[in-house]
C-alpha cells in the first residue's frame, strides 16, 4: 500500500492513470512520451535547498508549468472504495486532479497533483511531463486570489514495483508539491508500467 501523508493509497493509482489507450491504437514507438534523462534526479541536496515561508490552507484552482505549456484547471480528488487516489476524468485531456484530503499547495507538508499521460483520443494534460528539468517553474493559483509558484529540484522515473512511496507521499517539513503521471516504459499487455514524479519546493508567493 501507498501513503499520502497519513492515508492509505493503493497501488490502484498507477493503474488508474496509466492505461495507454492512445498508444495501442497509435504504435508505441513514435507516440511514447518523453521520460526524463539521468541528469534530472534527485542528488547532493537538490531536496534541501530552502523555500519560502509556508502559505495558509487555500484550495487551487490551476496548475502552470510554463516550460511544457501546461495551463489547466484542478479538480478535486478522494479515495476510490478500494482506498486508491482517485484520478480526473479519462475524457477530459486538459485536467489534473489534487488530493484535496491532503496538504493544499504552498502550505506545509507534500501536496499532490495527478493527472493523465493520454487517454483514447490523444496526449492529455501531463503528456510532456518527463521533458521537465530541474530548475523549472510551475505556478498555483489558489482560491484565496495568491499564486503558489514552485521550482523543481527532481524530476524521476519508477517501475510499480519500485516506487518509493515514503519519498514520494511522505511527509515534509516546508512546502513541497508532488507532480504524478504514467511512465516507466510501456507494454502493450498491462499499459505504463509505473510513474514519472516531478519534486518541487515553494520559492514564493505572488498576489493574494
Amino acid at each position: 500500500m501507498r501513503r499520502l501523508g497519513t492515508t492509505v493509497v493503493g497501488t490502484v493509482t498507477a493503474v488508474a492513470l496509466c492505461a495507454g489507450t492512445w498508444l495501442l491504437g497509435n504504435g508505441i514507438a513514435s507516440h511514447a512520451p518523453p521520460q526524463p534523462s539521468p541528469a534530472q534526479a534527485r542528488s547532493g541536496r537538490d531536496g534541501e535547498r530552502p523555500a519560502a515561508p509556508a502559505l495558509p490552507p487555500s484550495p487551487p484552482d490551476r496548475i502552470r508549468i510554463p516550460a511544457i505549456r501546461v495551463d489547466a484547471p484542478l479538480t478535486g480528488l478522494g479515495l476510490t472504495r478500494s482506498g486508491g487516489l482517485d484520478v480526473p476524468p479519462a475524457g477530459r485531456r486538459n485536467l489534473a486532479g489534487w488530493y484535496e484530503a491532503g496538504t493544499t499547495p504552498g502550505e506545509t507538508g507534500t501536496a499532490i497533483v495527478a493527472g493523465h499521460v493520454d487517454n483514447a483520443d490523444g496526449p492529455a494534460v501531463f503528456y510532456r511531463l518527463g521533458a521537465l528539468e530541474k530548475g523549472s517553474r510551475i505556478e498555483v493559483d489558489r482560491r484565496d486570489g495568491g499564486v503558489a509558484v514552485f521550482t523543481v529540484h527532481a524530476v524521476e522515473a519508477y517501475t510499480a514495483r519500485d516506487f518509493p512511496d515514503e519519498r514520494v507521499y511522505g511527509p515534509a517539513k516546508r512546502p513541497e508539491l508532488r507532480v504524478i503521471t504514467c511512465g516507466g516504459g510501456y507494454s502493450r499487455r498491462t499499459g505504463y508500467q509505473g510513474n514519472v514524479v516531478v519534486f518541487a519546493h515553494l520559492t514564493g508567493p505572488r498576489g493574494g
